[in-house]
């Protein structure tokens, strides 16, 4: 396949949606100094575009990058990059292209993964994730693509509510997926909504009884005419609170968010409501 020299102006990075969403700094100047050494190994590869850049990348992001900074040192030298130009039959082939090379290259985390099924189906390139998934990943089995759709739903649910989701290890986003299949997403998202920014462990630690909810089954299977709104799990009032359930080994525990309330002892009229209930005389 001939290899044709495109001005880095002319490639577009950001025109198909991408599963590696972070670069490693440190790998970045490793490749960075090989290419100033020795030269560019490996063309990237783009495929033809409608727009002002009319070449879209594909595969080759690093060394995309590493071209633009050697550019901005010489462009006289760097400012044409090797490329192999790809006709795929449709925009889904382009994006195969590209998450196959990136399986091969680089160790793409759980939660990139997800986010990239979520993606391109948003934008309209597949019709669901079930197919996104059976297209982009095809070598892989079925229940290795059921549980990439699992992390899908974690990033849909839970995006911007989590301090380093890339960090999370795949048995923890396969643990979210659970939980957010059994129904708990608004439980999990009221869990993590006072700890915006705080430590990833107390974040975790925050979600850990929707996790058991899930896992446990404390209510036994469900009815098999369920109560509309049941079970009810998280409860916003107009007062300003918000009261959450939450499974533990030992039984229900009911947590109370009065910081917004409109006066400070709403939490002992909670209490005195709850004896006045329990304690009616028969």
């Amino acid at each position: 396949m001939d290899i044709t020299l495109i001005p880095l102006t002319d490639i577009d990075p950001e025109a198909l949606p991408r599963d590696r969403q972070t670069m490693a700094e440190e790998a970045l100047d490793i490749l960075f100094q090989s290419i100033l050494q020795d030269g560019l190994r490996q063309p990237i590869e783009v495929w033809p575009i409608e727009g002002p850049r009319p070449w879209a990348l594909i595969s080759g992001a690093r060394r995309y990058r590493c071209f633009t900074r050697l550019a901005a040192l010489n462009p006289d030298r760097w400012s044409q990059i090797p490329c192999l130009i790809r006709q795929p039959a449709e925009m889904s082939g382009a994006l195969a292209l590209m998450v196959s090379e990136n399986e091969i290259r680089t160790q793409i985390t759980p939660w990139e993964k997800g986010a990239l099924l979520g993606e391109v189906v948003e934008q309209g390139y597949f019709p669901s994730l079930e197919a996104a998934s059976e297209v982009l990943y095809p070598t892989l089995p079925r229940r290795e693509r059921s549980r990439l759709r699992g992390y899908a739903l974690v990033v849909e649910a839970l995006d911007g509510f989590l301090t380093e989701p890339r960090a999370l290890s795949v048995a923890r986003m396969d643990r979210l997926a659970v939980a957010l299949r059994a129904g708990l997403a608004d439980l999990m998202r009221a869990s993590l909504a006072p700890l915006s920014g705080a430590a990833p462990a107390r974040q975790w630690a925050a979600l850990q009884p929707a996790i058991t909810e899930a896992i446990l089954e404390p209510d036994g299977p469900a009815p098999s005419v369920p109560t509309p709104g049941r079970p009810r799990r998280v409860l916003r009032l107009n007062s300003g609170i918000t009261l959450r359930r939450e499974w533990t080994p030992s039984g229900w525990n009911i947590r109370i968010d009065a910081r917004h309330a409109a006066h400070p002892g709403i939490v002992d009229d909670i209490l005195e409501y709850v004896e006045k209930w329990f304690q009616k005389e028969g």
